[in-house]
């Protein structure tokens, strides 16, 4: 739904270390050129801080491998989409929404698809660039200029009137349903889950991640899903750091309700009031069903 990022969880140490090993230069215009030696000094540590980094991120992925599945599990990942679906769409019968598409005035141009994809927010730009790699021929496939143009703005200029209708009915092929599964899980779903576990959560934990992931957007920014973890972690421990559970979440919550209202003044925040909240508050930690919550005034059930 929103912009994504491009910050990777396992890229951060090579990142850090780019910037340690960053030697600023004199307020001269010209610098002198690095000897070899320096350069393949530079280079080293280069190469060390991916080796670093690498090894990090397997021993997550071994850390990671010992934990039950949770959100992940069929069943559960399954309940995370009805839950998406009826903040996004209104439904829980989220397979309905592949070819939804509308402009809902948040200034993000098009709303389109089972997790809200936008024109404006590059998601929907790559997804739509992703799936003409592998099918050029597809109906969306002449709509890439104006995409690229309108990225990053509310704009429809190349898209009206024919976009709309090129997107339905692209919608029905198999391949393009099968496409916006893989980049809803590629960028949202498994970044999110991967580091609720990391962080110590459970299944609850780890669809709080997800759907804040799918609002906010993979962003490092104050208003990015990263940007919230880091304010939720200034002011809670994770589990994964020794705190409660309880406590994190409920903090988290508060931080992102807070970004939803700071970016949209009178916002209805019910996907946190009156659902997960609720869940929390139940001691609900695994989000075992049954559950009921309400979206936007509607109950919705799953038994």
């Amino acid at each position: 739904m929103k912009r994504p990022g491009v910050l990777l969880l396992g890229a951060l140490p090579v990142i850090a270390a780019g910037v340690y090993f960053a030697v600023p230069g004199d307020s001269s215009d010209t610098a002198a050129p690095a000897s070899p030696s320096s350069s393949a000094t530079a280079g080293s540590a280069r190469d060390d801080a991916k080796d670093r980094a690498e090894k990090e991120r397997e021993a997550d992925d071994a850390l990671i491998a010992d934990l039950p599945p949770g959100l992940a599990a069929p069943a559960k990942k399954e309940l995370a989409q009805q839950l998406v679906s009826s903040a996004e769409n209104s439904t829980t019968r989220w397979r309905t929404a592949y070819g939804s598409i509308q402009d809902v005035g948040d200034g993000d141009g098009y709303t389109a698809g089972i997790v809200g994809f936008c024109t404006g927010t590059h998601d929907l730009l790559t997804l739509v660039e992703r799936y003409t790699e592998a099918h050029p021929d597809n109906g969306l496939a002449r709509y890439l200029p104006a995409l690229r143009k309108v990225d990053g703005s509310d704009s429809h200029e190349g898209l009206d009137p024919g976009f709309t209708a090129a997107w339905k009915a692209e919608a029905e092929v198999p391949a393009f349903r099968a496409a916006q599964e893989a980049e809803r899980d590629r960028v949202y779903f498994e970044p999110a889950v991967r580091l609720a576990k990391l962080d110590g959560l459970g299944t609850l934990g780890q669809f709080v991640y997800y759907d804040a992931m799918v609002f906010h957007g993979p962003d490092t920014d104050p208003g990015g899903f990263y940007g919230l973890r880091e304010q939720a972690m200034a002011k809670a421990r994770t589990p994964g750091q020794g705190g409660s559970e309880r406590a994190y979440l409920d903090t988290f919550l508060d931080v992102r309700e807070q970004a939803m209202r700071d970016k949209r003044p009178g916002i209805d925040t019910s996907r946190v009031d009156t659902a997960q909240r609720r869940f929390l508050a139940a001691g609900n930690l695994e989000l075992a069903t049954p559950l009921v919550w309400e979206m936007y005034g509607d109950t919705y059930r799953v038994p």
